[in-house]
């Protein structure tokens, strides 16, 4: 942290009080590719079976 006169200025991990992991982003790539099969697969499903 560092003070300027009134302005207080902090770095990154200071603001959100953690260190933001990057796994967030693997969860959702794999969420809407599991939604993209699982999507697919009913359509297929029900095109084979009418």
């Amino acid at each position: 942290m560092e003070r300027d006169g009134d302005e207080i200025h902090l770095n990154e991990v200071e603001a959100s009080g953690a260190e933001k992991p990057h796994i967030v982003r693997y969860v959702l790539g794999i969420s809407l590719l599991l939604a993209v099969i699982a999507m697919s697969a009913v359509w297929i499903l029900a095109a084979v079976l009418k």
